[in-house]
């Protein structure tokens, strides 16, 4: 769940032409239709709907659907229609190949919000840019995703490089710990941001988890022997819940800090309300009351639901996608090189991507929450060095 932007539009200009009112799908040389029927195209959601982490991809297909359902609401019968395509990955990297063939083979699909993970973002993304798909995850934060070499590859928001760092920071500047235990899941993500962190850190110890493991009392027993008074996770909530409520029922006090795959309701759920008191949760994600415009009432208003971790960002990514149809491109082609050359502001930051797909890191903000009477609850912007 692991910079500058480019080169012909306006700003602002490009976001009004995201959220405002509808320019027409007009035909560009290469016969791009005019009417609403024969130009429809789709737009593919990649991520995790089922399974443990659901609750991540959830929040994410969300706030993509919110985009293009107010620019379906809002569009003329003139046109294209945007329909947007559920790939369920269940958070499995072993299934994101399968899915990307899926999507490759519909031609009408012309850009993909996700894939949300960074495992199946490195299982899928070459299927993808291979095939002219434009990608733009809003929370696949893997450093090394944009050292691929994937030609249409984006990423909405910051990567590890800031998001570790600036946790381990926090680390020593906040939390004044001094005996910090390292732990990672294995997994792409997790061992890239644990990796992050000991830029920073030096650990006195470290341990590892596994997917799907529940007796973690070996693990305990080490971080016990290490005297730590701080431990940082590097993983997923599925994890990390069970892991914390041992923990504290094994009576370890040291604080709790994990990063954006633990920021979420279920983590609380499943640690229980008096286990994850106090917990510290790092995002390079803008707190949901420091969203731009309308979006925090949009989406309450759309699902009944507050905006989750990566929601907001994942409405900036689809939007990217829309004003590129808005524009008049709808094929794949024409779709990445609008994406390549996006310069216009969302509602979480600055958009303009780099030859790599990043976004300017020197724009990142990466925030503190924790965990306050069963909420999570932004602290502050974690200060650049």
């Amino acid at each position: 769940m692991r910079q500058t932007f480019v080169r012909a539009f306006g700003g602002a200009a490009v976001l009004a032409l995201a959220l405002g009112a509808s320019a027409g799908c007009v035909k560009s040389n290469d016969g791009d239709k005019a009417s609403g029927k024969d130009c429809s195209v789709k737009i593919a959601f990649f991520g995790a709907l089922t399974g443990p982490n659901a609750a991540l991809g959830i929040n994410i297909r969300d706030g993509a659907k919110l985009a293009i359902d107010q620019y379906n609401t809002a569009k003329s019968a003139d046109n294209c229609k945007i329909e947007l395509v559920n790939n369920d990955s269940q958070g499995d990297e072993k299934q994101a190949p399968g899915l990307a063939d899926a999507i490759v083979q519909d031609a009408k699909i012309i850009g993909v919000v996700g894939p949300a993970f960074s495992g199946e973002s490195k299982a899928a993304n070459g299927k993808l840019s291979d095939n002219g798909v434009t990608i733009i995850t809003p929370s696949a934060t893997n450093p090394t995703l944009a050292e691929k070499g994937w030609k249409t590859f984006h990423r909405a928001l910051g990567n590890d490089a800031a998001q570790g760092p600036a946790a381990g920071r926090y680390i020593k500047d906040v939390v004044k710990a001094t005996k910090v235990f390292v732990i990672d899941d294995t997994s792409e993500y997790g061992k890239g941001l644990a990796d992050e962190v000991k830029k920073v850190v030096t650990p006195v110890a470290t341990g590892t988890s596994s997917k799907g493991q529940t007796d973690f009392s070996a693990l305990i027993t080490q971080i016990k022997s290490s005297g730590a008074d701080a431990v940082y996770y590097g993983g997923y909530y599925a994890e990390a819940a069970p892991f914390l409520k041992q923990l504290r029922g094994q009576g370890v006090k040291a604080t709790f800090v994990a990063g954006d795959g633990v920021k979420d309701d279920k983590f609380i759920e499943g640690a229980g309300k008096d286990a994850a008191e106090g917990a510290i949760l790092t995002c390079p994600c803008v707190p949901p009351d420091k969203a731009g415009g309308t979006f925090a009432a949009d989406y309450k208003k759309a699902t009944g639901n507050e905006p989750g971790t990566y929601s907001a960002e994942a409405y900036d990514a689809a939007n990217i996608l829309v004003a590129a149809v808005k524009a008049g491109n709808t094929t794949r082609p024409k779709v990445e090189a609008f994406v390549d050359a996006y310069n216009g502001t969302g509602v979480t930051t600055k958009f303009k991507f780099t030859d790599k797909g990043e976004i300017d890191l020197s724009a990142v903000a990466v925030w503190a929450y924790k965990v306050e009477g069963g909420k999570i609850i932004a602290l502050q912007e974690i200060p650049k060095p």
